[in-house]
């Protein structure tokens, strides 16, 4: 295995794309900022995630921060932020994203495999 495949933030590190906005030097605050949405993205082997971060307007008062997720098997997942900080953008669109994630498993989920919200008779 690679260093890659090992790190915690493989998948990130692998499947991250700069979009517009970013120079390959924001990509270790990128990639340390985004670095919990790891975990989420365990189901899917590193050639099924493609993810792509880009800002729209930087330090300027329409700054848009999107961060995109192609997911083999899944719908393409967007997550946005107007958030003037940039690490705080990073942070709400990794929860935003993470949510998704989230919703589409639980959709996808076979119901027998449910809880039952009504467990007692």
């Amino acid at each position: 295995m690679s260093g890659i495949e090992n790190s915690p933030t493989g998948p990130l590190d692998e499947r991250l794309r700069l979009g517009a906005g970013f120079a390959a030097a924001d990509r270790p605050r990128i990639l340390g900022a985004l670095s919990a949405l790891a975990p989420h993205l365990s189901g899917w082997e590193h050639d099924q995630v493609d993810l792509e971060v880009s800002l729209k307007d930087r330090e300027g008062p329409d700054q848009k921060l999107t961060l995109q997720a192609w997911l083999a098997g899944r719908t393409h997942l967007v997550a946005t932020s107007h958030e003037r900080d940039l690490d705080h953008a990073l942070v709400e669109v990794r929860r935003e994203l993470i949510r998704q994630i989230e919703d589409e498993r639980s959709r996808r989920e076979p119901r027998k495999r449910r809880k039952t919200r009504n467990s007692t008779a």
